[in-house]
């Protein structure tokens, strides 16, 4: 049965710190290959059973980047001009390279879902990012969503399983 208890998974994410930083090591010691395929698999199955429009955590707690088609994809979607859209929703660094979301949570959150969908910035597209190839070379971000996630979460816990990991 699949964890979505946000308070659960959390609780878990900070008592099974050293052992998600064993794994971690202990991934990096597999074929690449093979755990790309593994972690592709368990996030088809986890995916197709857990509904985020029940959590909506990632857009309630995490920093959005906001990329230069996103800010144009959203402004078209919402009938505003870039720069409106820019003032309005996005904060960008002093040198202007980089760009996020100004508010925490998301400004298009509501009810757990998101109201630009259809528009909605690259990294909400491929958050968890689970069903890209290169997984190990992601661990240090996978692991920091980990508590936040019902999916990495899972993904992870059922991965543990498949590897037979002793922890």
């Amino acid at each position: 049965m699949l964890q979505t208890d946000l308070l659960i998974i959390a609780e878990a994410a900070t008592e099974k710190h050293a052992e998600n930083e064993s794994f971690k090591s202990f991934l990096a010691r597999h074929d690449a290959a093979r755990i790309d395929e593994l972690v592709l698999a368990l996030d088809k199955i986890t995916t197709a059973g857990i509904d985020c429009t029940q959590c909506g955590n990632c857009c309630r707690t995490l920093m959005i980047n906001v990329e230069e088609g996103d800010a144009a994809r959203l402004a078209a979607h919402l009938n505003m001009n870039i720069a409106d859209f820019e003032n309005r929703y996005v904060e960008k660094s002093s040198a202007g390279t980089l760009a996020v979301m100004n508010t925490i949570p998301c400004h298009f959150l509501s009810d757990n879902k998101c109201v630009v969908y259809e528009a909605r910035p690259n990294e909400c597209r491929e958050f968890p990012g689970l069903h890209k190839p290169g997984f190990n070379d992601r661990l240090f971000a996978t692991f920091m969503h980990y508590g936040r996630c019902p999916i990495i979460y899972n993904v992870i816990e059922a991965l543990k399983v498949k590897l037979d990991f002793a922890g």
